[in-house]
């Protein structure tokens, strides 16, 4: 009988997985980003808040999914 857990392959990072939901209290939270300044290039806080997640959550996503991926 052989132990998968043998060394030779990298401990799981399932510890990460909870900062893909990070981002949802962020822009669930309307109060908090509910105003037009600080603006940013014309285009007010709001929409450059909400857009600045979606990067943030496609990294976070990317960072998850590459730590926790399968060999």
């Amino acid at each position: 009988m052989t132990n998968d857990n043998d060394g030779a392959r990298p401990r799981k990072r399932r510890w990460l997985v909870p900062l893909i939901f990070l981002p949802i209290p962020a822009v669930l939270w309307v109060p908090f980003f509910n105003s037009t300044e600080p603006s940013l290039a014309g285009v007010p806080f709001f929409y450059w808040y909400q857009l600045l997640w979606i990067l943030i959550s496609a990294a976070l996503t990317i960072c998850v999914y590459l730590a926790t991926d399968k060999e």
